[in-house]
Formats: C-alpha cells, sequence, structure tokens
C-alpha cells in the first residue's frame, strides 16, 4: 500500500504532473460510485475518514476504523475494484475529538486513536495536533505540534512499521479564510512550509524517513456560497521547502469545487496528494433533488429534508450566515454542504427510499435533459443497475473524475 503512494511521490517530484486523489467521505452512494470509478481506471485510490468521523467512540458516524474498514470494503465488494488498490487514509488524527479535555486526557485518546488505525489497516497517516487543548491557545507553534504528533507516530510505529507519515496543517482561520489584496487565498510561504517540515523532522527522529507528505495551503478554498479558484499563473515556490527532503510531496486540503485544469497544475506545483469530500456528497444531494424535481410528488425530498434540518440545528446552525432566503439556500445547496451529515438520519433515508420508489420505469430522455448535464447523462449510460442509481453514480463520478486527469495514468 505505501509503495504505491511512494511510487507517485517519486514520480511527482522527478517532474511529472502525477497525484492521487484522496475521497474523504463515509457516504455509501460515494464510496461505490468513487470505487467503482478506481476500477474501471484501473487506477488506486485512498480513501479517507477524519478523527471526528470515526474514532473509538464512533465518532459521528458511529463507526470505529475497523467497522469503516469492513464498510469500505463492502461497498468495494459491490464494484469490481481489487481491494489491493485501496489504500485507508486517516486524516486530521490528534486530539481534535477531545480538545476540550486538558491535554495530557486528549492526547491519551488520541494515542488510542492512531493504534486503533494504524490496526484496522490505515498506512496513510495524517498526524495533526495544531489545535490547543483546553487551557491552551486555539493554534499551536510547531514546537509543540511536531512533538505530540512524534509521540503519536511512535504510537503507529509500535503497530506496524509500513506506514507514510504526513505532517503540517492548513486550516483557516478564526472567521475564515482571508484573502490577499487580489480576492484569492494567500499560500502557505515556502519558509513557513520549511519551518514546519523541520520541526517535525527533528521531533520524529528516526521515524522522519517514514514522513511522505505535508500539508499546505496552494491558494484553493471554498466557503458556503463562494469558490476561491487556483490562481493558476502563479507559483507559490512551496517546493522550494522540499528541495532536501525527495521523499515528500506536497498535500492539498479543500480541493473540492475547483476546475478541472488545476488538478494537473496542483501535481505540477507538487501537489501529489488532493483531497476531495465535500464536493462529492455535493453531487450526490445534486442528483437527488434533479430527479425529486421529476416526480409527481415535486419537492417532496427538499421539504423533507427542509424538516429534518431544521428539527435538528446543531449541524448548519453557525456554519451558515444570511437572512432567512439565504439560509434556507446555504442548508440545500451551499458548497460547504452540510447536508451531508443528515443523510444518515432515519427521516432523510426514508425520503430518499420514497423518492427512488417514485421511479420503477425508465424516464425519458426529454424529462431527463432537463435536469440533468448530457456529460452525466452520457457517463451513466456506460454504467450498470437501476437507472436512478446510474444517474446517482454518474453525478458523483463526474465530480471526482477530473482528479484522475489523465497524465497520471
Amino acid at each position: 500500500m505505501v509503495e504505491q503512494l511512494r511510487n507517485i511521490i517519486r514520480r511527482n517530484r522527478a517532474g511529472e504532473a502525477v497525484a492521487i486523489p484522496s475521497v474523504c467521505s463515509a457516504h455509501p452512494d460515494v464510496l461505490r460510485a468513487s470505487l467503482s470509478l478506481a476500477a474501471d481506471l484501473g487506477r488506486p485510490v485512498v480513501i479517507e475518514a477524519t478523527s471526528n468521523q470515526v474514532n473509538q467512540d464512533g465518532g459521528y458516524t458511529g463507526m470505529t476504523p475497523l467497522s469503516f474498514v469492513d464498510f469500505v470494503h463492502a461497498r468495494a465488494d459491490e464494484t469490481a475494484i481489487d481491494r489491493a488498490q485501496i489504500i485507508f487514509g486517516g486524516d486530521h488524527l490528534g486530539p481534535q475529538a477531545w480538545r476540550a479535555n486538558e491535554a495530557s486526557i486528549a492526547m491519551a485518546k488520541a494515542e488510542q486513536l492512531v493504534k486503533d488505525y494504524v490496526a484496522a489497516g490505515f498506512h496513510k497517516i495524517h498526524l495533526d495536533c495544531s489545535e490547543g487543548c483546553a487551557g491552551e491557545p486555539a493554534q499551536l507553534g510547531d514546537d509543540v505540534t511536531a512533538a505530540r504528533s512524534a509521540r503519536l507516530a511512535k504510537v503507529c510505529a509500535e503497530v506496524h512499521d509500513d506506514l507514510l507519515f504526513v505532517v503540517g496543517t492548513e486550516v483557516p482561520p478564526p472567521g475564515g479564510a482571508r484573502v490577499d489584496e487580489d480576492g484569492d487565498i494567500p499560500a502557505t510561504s515556502p519558509d513557513a512550509a520549511r519551518e514546519t517540515l523541520v520541526a517535525h523532522d527533528a521531533a520524529f527522529g528516526s521515524l522522519a524517513d517514514q514522513i511522505g507528505g505535508l500539508v499546505v495551503q496552494p491558494g484553493v478554498e471554498f466557503s458556503p456560497t463562494k469558490v476561491h479558484d487556483l490562481p493558476r499563473d502563479r507559483d507559490p515556490k512551496l517546493l522550494a521547502a522540499l528541495a532536501d527532503h525527495p521523499h515528500i510531496c506536497l498535500e492539498a486540503h479543500s480541493t473540492d469545487y475547483q476546475d478541472a485544469c488545476v488538478y494537473p497544475r496542483l501535481a505540477e506545483l507538487g501537489f501529489a496528494f488532493q483531497k476531495v469530500g465535500p464536493a462529492l456528497t455535493f453531487a450526490y444531494r445534486k442528483a437527488l433533488y434533479a430527479l425529486d424535481q421529476l416526480r409527481d410528488n415535486k419537492g417532496a425530498l427538499e421539504r423533507a429534508m427542509e424538516t429534518v434540518m431544521q428539527g435538528d440545528p446543531s449541524k448548519w446552525n453557525g456554519h451558515y450566515s444570511g437572512n432567512a432566503a439565504e439560509l434556507y439556500h446555504q442548508r440545500h445547496f451551499g458548497l460547504a454542504d452540510r447536508i451531508r451529515y443528515y443523510w444518515p438520519q432515519k427521516a432523510a433515508q426514508a425520503a430518499v427510499q420514497d423518492l427512488i420508489a417514485d421511479f420503477s420505469g425508465t424516464l425519458p430522455d426529454h424529462a431527463l435533459a432537463e435536469v440533468f448535464s448530457p456529460d452525466v447523462l452520457a457517463r451513466a449510460e456506460k454504467l450498470n443497475g437501476p437507472q436512478t442509481q446510474r444517474l446517482i453514480d454518474a453525478e458523483i463520478q463526474s465530480a471526482l473524475a477530473p482528479y484522475f486527469f489523465e497524465e497520471a495514468a
């Protein structure tokens, strides 16, 4: 597993525009569609889980690391993919889920977290101890972050020695990502990236050669209502931070919703690891709402989801702002896709099943053309299964396909 990643890193650092997508989602339709696409292309894919999503306490998905692996393998068995093509990654593993506690308690939980991830079969391990615990600053410096990450790396290595560590983090500051004078998201400076890597090198000691990725900001981000596109004519010179580390690549987060030409450009800039998540569940919702417009009971799913989200506003309240109309639009169509947290609820699942049940026959082409793009319809024709499922899968795959750009084939 790790050798596949290291081969991509070697090729990227040698100047090839190659990268591997990291799909961060626990939605069964997203996973099945993503794995099916990777199988059709004969390409490896990273499937990631975050520490809030999956942990020893169940996370917000209710899954432990081992049950998540089993869950993904079950989706893989529904496709033609070889399990050897699936690389499991842990994202932002650290004390975040327990940072309301003092550091000693949160770090003890983080140690168990990474131990369980590695034991379950996760090989790409992003260690992130950058957020402060009770009584600490919200964001910690490189020295403390690196020391805590090294502590977790040692725990991981005691479980399995074939691992690839990713270090560093680039999260928006409180209040959201800030823009520069051109309206773009500022990239991490090469000096800051170098300092982060040097600090982790020193703290990791003999494990430093297992660091394979550094998370930095290339200049991409999205808010609930806006995509900050990568300034493609700029080179933030972040590869300079890796000059003495030929075995390490850059990792980009929040790459969702970018133009297709951005992903090979990111690869050219050294980003061999490219993470995507909300854009795929956004595509899932988009497909369902398109079908929702074609049923006799038009809009029933959207109305049901509004009831579900209003019944428990905790997953969107505080993430969206505006008047009533703006909040409604963001709940259902916002790029942050907070609606993704509601699909597992029983009422939401029942509403989706009611939608699917309304389409027992084949929908006519003229009706489909009103709500689906020609590209999605053409892709759906090549897939297997009932028409509604093919349309859903095709919408998801259309969002993921740009990450499998031709240069990496």
